[in-house]
């Protein structure tokens, strides 16, 4: 596998946008734990914490959709301006306990748009310097990077207080300032783009057949999410850690077999491992061995999804076409999401767990359907020069054995 990613990685091009995609989900993956729980303990009314989340998922999706407007020549100013405004807000969010809440809603309001205008302009960057044949391998490293590095970055902030987590979080969406700035006049995009609106995106089969399922999925997943916290009590943080680099490994894995047997089977894998986990749950969601394999299992269909659906496919699909729109379109499914467990968590009580969990072992393995019919986005040309190759490979070294 070594050789692989040697030879189909050009690190001197791709480095660049690898740093900054890193940069940036990293950076808002540990600064969105950090905001979520200094707002709740803070214990306000319900309404005031919903407000403010509620402005919050509102800034990225608004400020999504705006950013997609910027074209590919302007992208690499707007990504600067980007990081720049990413590490204000960071540093913005230490006067959280001080605030009133109509300040605590702007502040949550500026985290949103510092995130959400500048995604789809740093996702299309990372499709445009990747070709179709190769994006899954690079979707896969990047996620890999992100998943650890995240991780490692956790680690090393536990002990902080929040004053000094957000200003080194502050200081990592800084850093990505420099590779940004580094970045090589050379490297030029390889996409040939053609305008495209939503509405002739979202009237394209492919796109509907991939979108209902991910929309599916995101809906079970995150109202599942805190229910899932509640019967893991103090255990959903550790195994959060162990699902968190898993996740890791398998989006390098996954991203890798996506590139050999198309994305298409591998997001299935992903589906069904995931319906499994949530089946299993229904049955034994009392035994705390269920929470170990869910845990694992959890890990390894987030890696699946995260190189590929999130990464991979709307690149994929998109082709030649301006691919921030399409991003926009997978990405808010997933972002938008998480606004269901502030919505779902005050009535976590009240649910059964086994009916909860049977019923999302269901629609997920129900999602798997439109899939089924869904057309491959790795061309097949390539999938047939790579199983070409690997015979011609094998007869080479049968004929050296007996010759």
């Amino acid at each position: 596998m070594r050789s692989k990613f040697v030879q189909n990685i050009n690190w001197g091009e791709f480095s660049s946008v690898f740093i900054v995609v890193v940069n940036s989900i990293s950076w808002y993956t540990l600064v969105y734990a950090i905001f979520n729980a200094t707002i709740t303990n803070l214990h306000l009314p319900s309404i005031e914490t919903l407000l403010i989340f509620a402005f919050h998922f509102f800034g990225i999706a608004a400020s999504a959709i705006v950013g997609a407007m910027v074209p590919p020549r302007s992208r690499a100013t707007f990504l600067l301006s980007w990081i720049i405004v990413g590490a204000v807000s960071s540093v913005l969010l230490i006067t959280i306990p001080n605030n009133t809440t109509t300040i605590n809603v702007l502040v949550s309001l500026l985290l949103g748009v510092s995130f959400g205008i500048g995604l789809p302009s740093c996702l299309a960057y990372f499709a445009d310097m990747t070709s179709v044949e190769n994006r899954g391998l690079h979707a896969g490293v990047t996620w890999c990077a992100v998943g650890l590095g995240t991780l490692l970055l956790a680690v090393l902030m536990s002990s902080m207080d929040t004053t000094v987590a957000f200003l080194a979080l502050a200081v990592w969406r800084g850093f990505g300032l420099i590779f940004l700035l580094l970045r090589k006049e050379e490297a030029q995009e390889k996409s040939i783009h053609t305008f495209s609106n939503y509405t002739s995106i979202l009237s394209r089969a492919d796109v509907g057949l991939y979108l209902v399922p991910w929309i599916m999925f995101n809906l079970v997943n995150f109202i599942e999410a805190p229910i899932v916290q509640d019967l893991l009590g103090n255990f959903y943080t550790s195994g959060g850690f162990v699902g968190f680099a898993l996740t890791g490994v398998f989006a390098l894995i996954g991203g890798f077999f996506s590139d050999i047997v198309g994305r298409k089977r591998v997001i299935i894998t992903g589906f069904v491992v995931v319906g499994i986990e949530y089946a299993m749950l229904s049955l034994l969601y009392g035994v705390p061995f269920s929470w170990y394999v869910y845990a694992v299992l959890d890990g390894i269909a987030w890696g699946m999804f995260a190189g590929v659906f999130l990464m991979t496919l709307w690149g994929d699909l998109a082709g030649t076409s301006e691919k921030e729109k399409y991003y926009v379109i997978g990405g808010l499914c997933y972002i938008l999401s998480g606004f269901l467990q502030i919505l779902i968590r005050p009535y976590i009580e009240i649910i059964p767990k086994a009916t909860a969990f049977s019923l999302a072992s269901f629609f997920l393995f129900l999602a798997v359907l439109p899939l089924i019919y869904a057309p491959e986005t790795l061309p097949e040309k390539k999938i047939q020069e790579r199983e070409l190759k690997e015979y011609v490979e094998k007869a080479k070294k049968v004929k050296e054995k007996y010759v």
